[in-house]
């Protein structure tokens, strides 16, 4: 367990990870993003996991970025939240997502990234990049088109209106919406089904599920943060920010 991620293991070859900073709407900053990049590394490498579950604490996926840390714009080097996207494109082993509440921003993102994801019903997703002054991540700008279409990534990317589970899941972001608080549920009966399947054969079968975009979507996550971080420390994110904690 570490302070913002609570690892368990509930049943035998699954893990799951469960964001945990309730008072910020498991809001992700920079320690909770090394401690899920680590959570995922050690789950990488235990050969007794074989299905990993992301979930979020008090009924709330994540609402995305802490945008406190945002407002630092004298770092340098790869993000925290660079580092964690590039562990879990690259994690080898099935991830399934249970969403209830709010994924805003990576916490809609980081389902790209997922394997299976599923949403309860009231669950709200948006990707508020423009609307706060900065660009798309988490190689979304490739990875939605690609499932949504080239209109409907359009339309949740440049609008950056909040949308529904079922929007989610018409757009291919989620599997499907459950019954409102039964996302984790599912997720688990869904890890628990591929952790009694042969190891090696998941492991196989994903890795050709990723092979034709495992370059293109580490050579977006770069791009993406080139521009992310360029717009992040400029004049206008940094007003939207400082309105974000005036409200």
């Amino acid at each position: 367990m570490t302070e913002t991620v609570i690892i368990e293991d509930p049943q035998p070859g699954v893990r799951v990870l469960t964001l945990s900073r309730p008072d910020r709407r498991n809001a992700l900053d920079r320690a909770t993003y090394r401690a899920l990049g680590d959570a995922l590394t050690a789950a990488a490498a235990d050969e007794n996991i074989r299905a990993l579950v992301l979930t979020g604490a008090a009924g709330c996926f994540t609402a995305g970025n802490d945008l406190a840390d945002f407002q630092e714009t004298s770092d340098t080097g790869p993000s925290a939240g660079l580092t964690y996207l590039g562990v879990l494109s690259g994690f080898p082993k099935p991830v399934i997502a249970a969403v209830e509440g709010f994924a805003v921003g990576i916490g809609t993102t980081m389902l790209l990234h997922c394997d299976l994801a599923y949403a309860g019903a009231g669950a709200r997703f948006r990707l508020p990049f423009v609307n706060l002054g900065l660009c798309p991540e988490g190689a979304s700008s490739y990875l939605l088109p690609r499932v949504a279409g080239t209109k409907k990534a359009a339309e949740l990317l440049l609008l950056g209106e909040m949308f529904s589970p079922e929007v989610a899941a018409e757009a291919g972001i989620v599997n499907a919406v459950v019954a409102a608080g039964t996302a984790l549920e599912t997720a688990l009966s869904k890890a628990a089904a591929l952790a009694a399947l042969p190891s090696v054969s998941l492991a196989a079968t994903k890795r050709l599920l990723k092979a034709a975009t495992r370059e293109t979507v580490a050579a977006t996550l770069a791009l993406e943060a080139e521009s992310f971080h360029a717009l992040r420390k400029g004049p206008e994110a940094q007003a939207a920010f400082a309105a974000f904690f005036k409200r």
